[in-house]
């Protein structure tokens, strides 16, 4: 089962670095967060998967996925530990661009128009990239109203979800990783 502590040190020991960064939002932060080296990590890709899964809890949606590449790790992970668990879900990939050839797709994956599905992140800052991803979904037909990520910064990434209808539950918060400023 989920163990938010262990996720916390694991954070701490592998993930977390301090120094002057600029984030994907564009905005500056003392602190960065490449939690690739958790999603990336055994046991840190078996807790995000057990944590994310618990979120999900009883309303199991038909899919999970996210924008490549940050995502691919997490939607891995989550639909490797539903299968030993025996859920039914699958996973699915949104591009950045299509491909410019074969099918042209910017969703990858065994999901057809109409499934349920819930956008999987890692990090959380104003909510651009994993909104991108929604909004892809949304254009290829999947029903989302839900985004999962690792760690919300707290910087307006739940209210931009809500705005257009989504609900963003996250494993952490800024808060709980209790780093200096």
């Amino acid at each position: 089962m989920y163990d938010s502590q262990q996720l916390l040190d694991l954070i701490h020991a592998k993930a977390l670095k301090l120094g002057d960064f600029t984030l994907a939002s564009g905005k500056k932060a003392n602190f960065y967060l490449d939690l690739k080296q958790i999603t990336l990590d055994a046991a840190g890709a078996r807790l995000v998967a057990e944590g994310m899964l618990e979120l999900l809890g009883e309303s199991l949606p038909a899919a999970v996925g996210g924008l490549a590449i940050g995502a691919d790790p997490i939607t891995a992970a989550i639909v490797t530990l539903a299968g030993v668990r025996g859920l039914p879900l699958v996973g699915f990939m949104v591009r950045k661009e299509a491909k410019g050839h074969g099918t042209n797709k910017f969703v990858e994956g065994p999901v057809q128009p109409g499934n349920s599905a819930v956008i999987v992140e890692d990090v959380i800052t104003t909510g651009g990239s994993a909104m991108a991803a929604l909004e892809r979904a949304r254009d290829f037909g999947l029903k989302v109203d839900r985004v999962l990520a690792i760690v919300d910064r707290l910087e307006g990434g739940a209210d931009a979800f809500a705005v257009h209808g989504a609900k963003l539950s996250t494993l952490l918060t800024i808060r709980d990783l209790n780093i200096p400023r």
